[in-house]
């Protein structure tokens, strides 16, 4: 298992739309992480959870210089999708 799986899992699921339906297209969490790893990416779903935490919070950043519209100056709390989850 890797940060570097997940990573590349993370930007597969943001560049190519047939391999993000066909994820999608699973039936609950077990069997998307079963095709995950059947697509060659060797990642636990903490890890791709955590890039995904990461990758919301510098969005949230970047958007908003650090805070958050109607809850302050608390960039911890937003929660804006990157893409699809799992």
């Amino acid at each position: 298992m890797s940060k570097e799986a997940a990573q590349a899992f993370i930007e597969k699921m943001k560049s190519d739309e047939a391999f993000r339906g066909r994820v999608l297209a699973e039936e609950g969490v077990e069997a998307r992480m079963v095709l995950i790893g059947a697509e060659g990416f060797d990642c636990s779903l903490a890890e791709i959870r955590a890039l995904q935490e990461l990758g919301e919070a510098e969005l949230s950043e970047a958007v908003t210089g650090g805070e958050v519209p109607g809850t302050g100056d608390d960039p911890g709390t937003c929660t804006w999708p990157v893409y699809a989850p799992i």
